[in-house]
């Protein structure tokens, strides 16, 4: 049935208002919900309500940002603050993920003590740094970070050159954990005293992190700027060497597992079903207190590495035979008065029988190790040439 002129006209109206207000959605802004005050003020006093120097209800800030940071900001300079604080303090009101609480903590009390025209120092600076580096910390170009801001004002008492002490602040010195700050203090003087750039500093962080994991003890003290590039150019090599172990290891682990054999764990090859062993001497025989000696098996390319480059021969090449299961390596260590002393690097064959024996730069066994090797064989049934 056909259409009336008046039903017709309704719906032709109908049709033009939807348009309408459907322009009317698309070009009107929301309106926006006011300024959260109360929240920011909450946040920013929570755990500091002692240090507080102004009362809440008199803050009428004139802010038209929404931004919960900048009003948590804005809330904290009006409860503690009656000095200018540097931006690298003022921060951790923006912006603190990735933080931990009790860092985030630490911060904001440097921020109230600074803010309040406290003693920084006194309160926890002093931990890490001098009243000078408090000093260079405070006055830290606007651009850098809380911890580049650290290791500026460190670096900067060891050198009278800023740009030096910005390098040192912005390369990788600056993001390491601060459990390890005496450590990296050492590097910062460094590389203070030995100007590289940022590109060689971070290269030579790498290097200098992965012999702090390994060796607690390690110290910069008597070496130089050559010295330290020749190590890490051996560092390096020694990453590709066990890069191509690794290799090595994952595509035997592999064939192993397609012919439906053990699956491999972690990173270690099978290596041979001998027993680690360890001696004591008696009191009698020691020729110090607590002496011992430890015959283990390496079995991870890292450890295989290691021992080549220490004791100066070739038993890195020696992976892809222990790898495939034709040989398995062996080291004697003597532990004395805390210290861990390399001796000799073994190989066995399959069937336990030594086929090598070798100390440092490929000598051979002296008499009083070969005694020492002797009550091992006799304990784990290995045969020596």
């Amino acid at each position: 049935m056909a259409r009336s002129t008046i039903r017709r006209r309704q719906e032709a109206e109908r049709q033009r208002i939807e348009a309408y207000e459907a322009t009317l959605r698309r070009v009107s802004a929301v309106a926006r919900p006011a300024p959260n005050f109360e929240t920011a003020l909450r946040e920013a006093k929570r755990g500091f309500e002692s240090e507080i120097i102004r009362d809440t209800w008199v803050w009428r800030p004139q802010l038209k940002t929404r931004d919960p940071a900048r009003l948590r900001l804005a809330a904290a300079r009006h409860l503690f603050a009656r000095y200018v604080v540097p931006a690298h303090l003022e921060a951790v009101w923006l912006d603190c993920d990735g933080l931990r609480d009790d860092e985030i903590r630490l911060r904001k009390r440097w921020y109230v003590a600074v803010a309040g025209g406290g003693s920084l120092y006194k309160a926890g600076a002093g931990e890490w740094l001098s009243r000078r580096e408090v000093h260079w910390f405070l006055n830290s170009p606007g651009d850098l970070s809380f911890d580049e801001a650290l290791w500026q004002a460190i670096a900067r008492t060891y050198t009278d050159d800023p740009g030096i002490a910005l390098r040192v602040a912005r390369s990788k010195v600056g993001r390491r954990p601060r459990s390890e700050f005496g450590f990296w203090r050492e590097v910062a003087r460094f590389f203070c005293a030995n100007p590289v750039s940022i590109e060689e500093i971070d290269d030579l962080s790498d290097y200098l992190a992965d012999a702090y994991r390994r060796n607690r003890a390690y110290s910069l003290k008597g070496r130089t700027l050559v010295s330290m590039r020749r190590l890490m150019e051996q560092w390096h090599r020694d990453i590709a060497a066990i890069e191509r172990i690794e290799a090595t290891r994952r595509r035997a682990a592999g064939r192993i597992a397609r012919a439906g054999g053990p699956a491999s764990q972690g990173e270690v090859w099978p290596g041979s079903q001998l027993a680690d062993w360890e001696w004591q001497p008696s009191e009698k025989e020691a020729a110090c207190r607590n002496e011992r000696f430890v015959v283990r098996q390496l079995k991870h390319a890292e450890d295989l590495v290691a021992e080549s480059r220490a004791m100066h021969h070739c038993v890195s090449s020696y992976a892809s035979k222990c790898i495939a299961g034709n040989a398995s390596i062996w080291v004697l260590r003597r532990c004395a008065l805390g210290k861990v002393e390399r001796l000799l690097t073994i190989e066995l064959d399959p069937r336990n029988r030594a086929v090598q024996v070798r100390g440092f730069r490929n000598r051979l066994a002296r008499p009083d190790e070969l005694k020492i090797l002797t009550r091992w064989a006799k304990s784990r049934g290995v045969l020596l040439p």
